[in-house]
């Protein structure tokens, strides 16, 4: 059938090297940047305290869980990025192996969860900042400080600092990548440096009999904690969405995914093992928004309070800004394909980036993140993101058999066991979500289907080119 239909990967590499397209800016030290500046924010501020409440004091064996699942990924990740750099990750890979309509599902999915998860930091960000500036006498408007309901017992219509730090944003991405990712740069040297300061200061206040009993809800209490703290490993694979910005994509694209993937994971492992040896794990109950901060009140460390808000303001801004990054870059491949109105592709004469798309992408998620409350945004993010992952690492194995000749400058080792072992622990994961957000997630695909079979299948740039035949004729135009 049509549906299946690929696209062929040459052309692909082709259209990437068109003139006015992306301009190639970045270079290795910018990806990894990118990948530290997308992965430690939430998940290192936040959700240690929530994933320590399921796992004890064995939250380090369910980060290194939840890094296995990536790593495997990663892998996979790292040999399409290197092979095919074109914008679009997932989505283009899917595309050019398992056919039009996974690729267009995985890319309607990837669009929530981005989105999504724009939105959630967004809202994060907006908690972390008015409890910052209220240290100093500084009030947002108590309407305009939260979206509606979000607070029980309280008034509110509008959160505007979330709303704020999302424009901010997109203005940044909208006038250059280049100038994005110093900024990005600056700020995950910050934050790193306060990540680091808390591992010197709270090691000294470790006491091991926190430790005791290690698991205490055994091996499902870890995974049921690893199934939490992965969104606090979601963003490395955005670092491919840049494929076709990247000086020298077939060395550059592995040594950003799997560098920062494993910065991060050192980081993670430290911080959430210091943290339990401080707190005993059910104290987090009180403290699920700051798990950092309680730390530091139990080590007597108040003084460092502000440097956490601080660092975690900065962590969340760069979250934020690298998947809105890699949004709209999706959705810039998905318009050139045609499965999206052409318009969004359209590159700004001057700041070379997809400008109409970046400010789309900017508003709508800046309101969803200003009038939808945190606990109704999150349900989503992380179910995406393991299908995603699943998908690439079966792409890894079908494009191995159909194209065995294609130069590979990264080769995931060990296929197909590797990319097994990646789907093997996505799926297992994903056993451990709510059946509300299977729910939810089932309704955004059947959506994604209406609009792929209303809209997308008929316009897609494959199918003018195929002349709309089915998928044996359209295997001859490749």
């Amino acid at each position: 059938m049509s549906i299946f239909r690929t696209k062929n990967l040459d052309q692909m590499l082709a259209d990437g090297r068109k003139p006015g397209g992306l301009k190639k800016v970045l270079g290795p030290f910018d990806l990894i940047m990118m990948g530290i500046g997308a992965i430690v924010g939430t998940g290192i501020f936040v959700l240690t305290g929530t994933g320590a409440l399921k796992a004890g004091p064995a939250l380090p064996l369910a980060f290194v869980v939840a890094a296995l699942a990536c790593g495997f990924a990663a892998m996979c990740y790292a040999e399409f990025a290197s092979t095919v750099p074109v914008a679009g990750s997932i989505y283009t890979y899917s595309y050019a192996t398992l056919g039009e309509l996974v690729a267009w599902m995985i890319g309607w999915d990837l669009l929530l969860e981005y989105g999504l998860a724009t939105s959630a930091v967004a809202v994060g960000w907006s908690g972390y900042f008015q409890h910052l500036i209220g240290g100093i006498g500084l009030h947002v408007p108590v309407e305009l400080s939260a979206a509606p309901g979000a607070l029980p017992g309280v008034k509110t219509y509008f959160n505007l600092p979330a709303m704020v730090i999302m424009l901010f944003i997109t203005a940044m991405l909208s006038w250059g990548v280049r100038e994005s990712t110093r900024v990005n740069g600056i700020m995950v040297v910050i934050k790193i440096a306060v990540v680091v300061l808390f591992i010197a200061t709270g090691a000294g206040h470790v006491d091991t009999a926190n430790w005791q009993p290690f698991m205490p809800f055994g091996m499902g209490g870890v995974m049921s904690a690893a199934a939490i703290v992965f969104f606090a490993f979601i963003g490395f694979d955005a670092v491919t969405s840049a494929a076709e910005e990247v000086k020298n994509p077939s060395r550059d694209l592995p040594i950003g995914i799997i560098g920062s993937l494993v910065i991060c994971t050192i980081l993670y492992v430290i911080v959430s093992a210091i943290m339990t040896g401080i707190v005993p794990f059910r104290e987090f109950a009180g403290a699920l928004d700051h798990p950092v901060a309680l730390a530091l009140t139990k080590a007597k460390q108040d003084w460092f309070a502000g440097f956490v808000s601080l660092g975690a303001i900065l962590g969340m801004t760069t979250v934020i800004l690298v998947m809105s990054y890699g949004q709209t870059r999706i959705i810039f491949a998905m318009s050139r394909d045609g499965l999206l109105p052409k318009r969004l592709s359209s590159i700004h004469p001057r700041f070379g980036t997809p400008f109409l798309c970046t400010w789309i992408v900017g508003i709508v998620f800046g309101l969803i993140g200003s009038v939808v409350p945190l606990d109704v945004l999150a349900e989503l993010i992380n179910i995406g993101t393991l299908a995603a992952f699943c998908l690439v690492s079966i792409a890894v194995i079908v494009l191995r058999r159909k194209r065995p000749d294609l130069h590979r400058a990264f080769r995931c080792p060990g296929v197909p066991v590797v990319p097994a072992l990646a789907i093997a622990f996505c799926v297992a994961l994903m056993a451990f979500l709510t059946t509300t957000t299977w729910i939810a997630f089932g309704i955004w695909l059947a959506i994604g289907l209406a609009v792929y079979f209303g809209y997308a299948r008929h316009n897609s740039e494959l199918n003018k080119t195929a002349g709309g035949m089915p998928a044996a004729s359209a295997a001859a135009v490749k």
